[in-house]
């Protein structure tokens, strides 16, 4: 385990004697002082608004909220956890700990990318856009109630450059250095020519307590509580099957305009499970309250067991308005023999997703074909003169369909093994160099042809069979392989897979972001989104174009035009998405009769409980 020498203890003890010596700089001619940021300057909220139109203000506090992982980020899991360090590489990190920090500001639901003051009551950008100021509050408190300083905040900001998770640390690596100017004000730098996104990113990271760190390593998985700020501190856990976060009853942010009305629950529990089936019968037996369905078969054949027809659970099914993203299967381009194009088509070719959907899915899902998939961003029809513009430079280095229609994976016949794809997919891997010997496929380099397809969750194995099948019968050996969650996030982040299975979104205002799961530079960091290896000059151009774009308009056009040499590539073989949450509960929960287009199906944050408290808790 790597510790602080005393050699970095004393060098944050010199920089907080600096920076209660720097004298702070006047305010620059042109900057403006604001209580909120986003992409294109664009804010719905005045200063001094009471609070976001979405919450309840007058919702109960108290009860508990249950609930299974629904989403992850950085290192974090599904199905299981080990450390409550969740902004590292190293470990799988708990679900909730986001809860138990702060940030310099707050997002709003009802905004593609607002962000409001929280930490920061305020802040003052140069005119070049590379300089922000944040004003801190002063009532800002750790849970021991020692004070949130800017040191705090430059000591976070800086740590996370250089020694967080590989996607935080790409994602902000636009930001030169934070420095805290005195014990209220924080100057973060950026460098020129930074993506758009790059400070709204900055401004919600997690602020951490530098003394804390300078007891402790940062870039280590432990299973510490660490010191937090946030509207909650972790409770109770065991490792790998729940975790507790509880409210801090005295949070110095509660009546803050971006928290009234949130954050309502006494407690946030999750539960894990390694298996979906056994997750379900949790939930029906009370183990936990709130369950989110991503899976068809069981909405539409398992919800009808006794506290359904009773009406002490209910379903609902909340509208997705935002960009649903990419969802499939995908090749790794750093194993010869995917590094051909036709050959990742010919793969795609053998999913028969019409016959999946109707025989499997009970007709619930639509196609994915684009990483923008459901949103204005996703290439449709021929390209636009606006589009063909930044497309022109780059023709001969680029596939001619990305001039034409955008490519969409084929329609099957429905059938599960529709012969014209699979005639089409044989003369792909011909054409590649993959030959017939014996009945088998060879690769382009002579070597049989197979595929391992790996994933951690046994419900994925229906849908896996009969793409398999199909590939047996283009000569292919194709086997699935499923590990334990451990196993299956460090050869993830190793890269140490053919194929594997991801969802990934944007926001209807990508920034940087992309380059995680886009660029050269990800394709050889390790634990980065590009799971398909992608490298190519000319996505890393357009990327760089569309991060740049100044204006709405601009960053659409740029969006499309790269959304379609993406797509030319064939990196996936695109799943499918659903056009609405599922969402079942117990009859103890309350929510806001209109949910924020931006922020899902708003839990915990914004529910509440109805229950009296004797009945808030999970059966045991």
């Amino acid at each position: 385990m790597a510790l602080l020498n005393r050699r970095h203890l004393l060098g944050l003890g010199i920089g907080a004697v600096a920076a209660t010596q720097l004298p702070l700089p006047a305010f620059s001619e042109g900057e403006v002082e604001a209580h909120g940021i986003s992409a294109f300057g664009d804010l719905k909220y005045p200063p001094n608004f009471p609070h976001f139109d979405y919450v309840n203000i007058a919702a109960p506090k108290g009860g508990v909220f249950s609930t299974v992982p629904s989403t992850r980020a950085f290192n974090q899991s599904f199905l299981t956890f080990n450390s409550l360090n969740a902004y590292v590489l190293k470990g799988d990190g708990a679900q909730g700990m986001g809860l138990t920090f702060d940030s310099l500001m707050a997002r709003a639901g009802d905004e593609p990318d607002a962000m409001y003051g929280l930490v920061a009551k305020s802040v003052r950008i140069s005119p070049d856009g590379l300089n922000y100021r944040f004003t801190l509050r002063k009532e800002a408190r750790f849970h021991d109630g020692s004070p949130l300083t800017a040191r705090d905040v430059a000591f976070s900001l800086n740590t996370l450059k250089t020694q967080g998770h590989p996607i935080i640390t790409q994602q902000i690596r636009e930001m030169v250095k934070a420095e805290a100017l005195d014990d209220a004000t924080v100057l973060v730098t950026f460098a020129p020519n930074r993506a758009r996104d790059v400070p709204l990113f900055v401004a919600g990271l997690p602020i951490f307590s530098a003394a804390y760190y300078a007891k402790h390593p940062f870039n280590e998985s432990t299973l510490e509580p660490p010191l937090g700020s946030g509207p909650y501190r972790v409770g109770r856990f065991e490792v790998g099957r729940y975790i507790e976060l509880e409210r801090v009853k005295d949070w110095w942010a509660a009546d803050l305009p971006v928290n009234r009305g949130a954050y309502n629950f006494d407690t946030v529990r999750y539960d894990y499970y390694r298996d979906r089936d056994v997750a379900f019968e949790g939930f029906t037996g009370r183990s936990y309250l709130y369950r989110e369905e991503f899976t068809a078969r069981i909405w539409n054949t398992r919800y009808d067991f006794p506290a359904i027809k009773d009406g002490r659970v209910k379903r609902e099914l909340l509208p997705d308005e935002t960009p649903s993203g990419a969802q499939g299967w995908f090749l790794n381009t750093r194993r010869d023999k995917f590094k051909d194009p036709r050959v990742r088509e010919a793969i795609g070719n053998a999913f028969d997703f019409e016959w999946t959907n109707s025989s499997i899915m009970y007709g619930a899902y639509k196609r994915t074909v684009s990483p923008f998939q459901n949103s204005d961003l996703m290439a449709t029809g021929l390209p636009s003169p606006e589009e063909l513009a930044l497309l022109e430079p780059f023709r001969g280095k680029v596939p001619d369909e990305v001039f034409g229609q955008p490519y969409v994976p084929p329609v099957s016949d429905g059938s599960g093994q529709d012969r014209a794809m699979l005639r089409r997919a044989s003369q792909l891997l011909q054409q590649a160099g993959c030959v017939m010997k014996d009945g088998k496929r060879l690769t382009a380099q002579g070597e049989p042809f197979r595929i391992e397809f790996l994933f951690d969750e046994p419900a994925f194995q229906a849908h896996h069979m009969p793409f398999i099948k199909n590939l047996a019968t283009l000569g292919i050996e194709a086997t699935p392989r499923i590990v334990d969650p451990v196993q299956h996030r460090a050869r993830r982040d190793d890269f140490d897979f053919d194929v594997t299975i991801e969802r990934f979104s944007f926001s209807t205002v990508p920034g940087d972001a992309l380059r995680s799961f886009f660029s050269s530079q990800s394709a050889s960091t390790k634990g980065s989104n590009n799971l398909a290896g992608i490298a190519d000059p000319v996505i890393d151009a357009l990327t760089d174009q569309l991060i740049a774009a100044d204006t709405r308009t601009k960053l659409v056009v740029a969006a499309r035009a790269l959304d379609r040499v993406i797509r030319s590539g064939r990196y996936w073989v695109p799943q499918w998405y659903a056009p609405s949450h599922r969402v079942a509960y117990w009859d103890v929960f309350g929510h806001p009769d209109k949910l924020p287009r931006y922020g899902g199906v708003g839990v915990p944050e914004l529910w509440w409980s109805t229950a009296p408290s004797s009945s808030h808790a999970p059966a045991k």
